[in-house]
C-alpha cells in the first residue's frame, strides 16, 4: 500500500472527498495535526504523497504560531526530495514561501464558489478539467507564483490561484477537496469570519447544494491526473 500524510490544522478542513479517492488508488492516509503532533519527527522523504491542508491563519504567522517554523522546514525537506507534494490554501502558501514566493493580504476576502480562469499552462495541466467548474474560495491572503513555478489559474481578485513547480509539486489556493455533505462544519468553524466579512452562511449553503457535487466529481480527476503525471515521469507542465 502506498502512503500519504496529510498535515491538518483544523479538524474540519481535512482531505474531504479526496480521502476516499486516495483509498481507491491504494493510499493509506495518516493525518498529522499541526500544533499537536511533533512535525520535527516526521521523515519528509518516505511517504508517497504529502498533502498540506488549509487553516484560518497566515503562512507568515510564525511568531504567533511557532509550529509553522517546523512545518515550513518539513515542506522544504519534501521539496528537496522532489516527491509528490500537494498544498491546499495555507498549504499552497507555505510551499510558495518555502520556494521564495511571497504571501500577503489581498485587502478583501474571497469566500464562496466561483470558477477559475486558467492560464495557457493551466489548460495544459491537470486543472484543465476544472474549466467552468466553480471551486470553493476561502481566503484573505494571496500567494505569488514562486521562482521556478508556473502559474496555472487566477481569479479577478487573486492573481495566482494555482501553481506547479515541476511535475511533483502542486499548490492550490482554492479548495476542491471540500465534501458537500460536510459543509456545515465549515460554516460553523468559520462563523466569526463569515460574520466579519458580511457573508450569509445561507448563500454558501445554497452554492454548495448547487455546484458541490460537480466539484466533487472533478476533484478526483484533477488529483488523479496530477499523480499519474508524476508516476509516469512526464515532463512538467
Amino acid at each position: 500500500m502506498k502512503s500519504a500524510i496529510a498535515i491538518r490544522h483544523v479538524h474540519f478542513e481535512d482531505l474531504g472527498v479526496l480521502e476516499p479517492f486516495l483509498a481507491e488508488q491504494g493510499y493509506g492516509v495518516h493525518y498529522l495535526d499541526a500544533g499537536v503532533d511533533d512535525l520535527r519527527a516526521v521523515d519528509a522523504a518516505s511517504p508517497d504523497l504529502v498533502v498540506v491542508l488549509g487553516a484560518p491563519i497566515g503562512a507568515g504567522d510564525d511568531e504567533t504560531y511557532p509550529f509553522l517554523t517546523h512545518e515550513l522546514a518539513l515542506v522544504r525537506q519534501r521539496l528537496h526530495v522532489r516527491r509528490p507534494l500537494l498544498g491546499i490554501c495555507l498549504g499552497a502558501q507555505l510551499i510558495a514561501r518555502a520556494l521564495g514566493g511571497e504571501v500577503r493580504p489581498m485587502g478583501v476576502k474571497e469566500i464562496g464558489f466561483a470558477p477559475l480562469t486558467l492560464t495557457p499552462e493551466g489548460k495544459a495541466s491537470p486543472l484543465a478539467v476544472l474549466d467552468a467548474t466553480p471551486v470553493l474560495h476561502w481566503h484573505g491572503d494571496q500567494l505569488s507564483t514562486p521562482p521556478g513555478g508556473v502559474r496555472l489559474a487566477y481569479t479577478e481578485v487573486c492573481a495566482s490561484q494555482a501553481f506547479a513547480h515541476g511535475p511533483a509539486v502542486l499548490g492550490l489556493q482554492f479548495h476542491l477537496e471540500v465534501d458537500p455533505a460536510k459543509i456545515e462544519r465549515w460554516l460553523l468553524g468559520h462563523a466569526c469570519e463569515l460574520a466579519q466579512a458580511c457573508i450569509d452562511p445561507k448563500e454558501i449553503r445554497r452554492q454548495t447544494q448547487k455546484v458541490g457535487p460537480a466539484l466533487s466529481a472533478t476533484a478526483s480527476k484533477v488529483i488523479g491526473q496530477w499523480l499519474a503525471t508524476f508516476d509516469h515521469d512526464s515532463q512538467a507542465f
